[in-house]
């Protein structure tokens, strides 16, 4: 094969003016952001205020969107309304358990019905009546504990007399020789 180097043509010659335009240069294209993009949705605030007011935890959150933990965790530090929605959303359940922690521990009365089948009978007889429960003292601790911190907190007393300081005298006792 026969390699010939070619001549410019006339009047493009290195250096001359050739009247032709120069092309413009491509602007570059945009920064792509780095990993993949968000999945997020602005009406997901809403659906994750609703389920929290059900009780939902965020793991619960992330297997109803379809996505880790961790990208509930970052739609909380991305998108200031899903946070808001999430602790509106986890306020309202949190009241709700304190009202009901609060119901058991003074006790409640609520009407019930009793179901008895006669020996002699094919139809059920329903007898409605008022069932009270109890008031828990565990759930009575636990509210006192947390509501009335000074008074009902476990703590034990580490003071000396009239209040003052702890005195401790220590001996020491020198092994006897054999």
């Amino acid at each position: 094969m026969i390699v010939r180097k070619m001549k410019r043509p006339p009047g493009r010659e290195h250096g001359e003016d050739t009247g032709l335009k120069k092309r413009a240069r491509k602007k570059p294209a945009p920064k792509k952001s780095i990993g993949r993009p968000t999945g997020y949705q602005p009406q997901f605030a809403s659906q994750a205020k609703k389920l929290c007011e059900l009780g939902a935890t965020d793991r619960d959150l992330a297997d109803f969107f379809g996505v880790s933990i961790n990208t509930v965790g970052n739609w909380k530090t991305q998108h200031a309304e899903f946070l808001g929605a999430l602790k509106a959303g986890k306020n309202s359940a949190d009241d709700r358990v304190e009202r009901s922690l609060y119901t058991r521990a003074v006790g409640y009365t609520f009407d019930a019905v009793k179901i008895f089948l006669p020996k002699d009978s094919r139809q059920p007889v329903l007898v409605p009546y008022r069932q009270h429960m109890p008031p828990d003292t565990t759930a009575c601790i636990f509210w006192l504990k947390n509501r009335r911190k000074d008074v009902w907190r476990d703590h034990q007393e580490h003071t000396g007399a009239d209040g003052g300081p702890q005195i401790v005298e220590i001996r020491w006792k020198e092994p006897e020789a054999q």
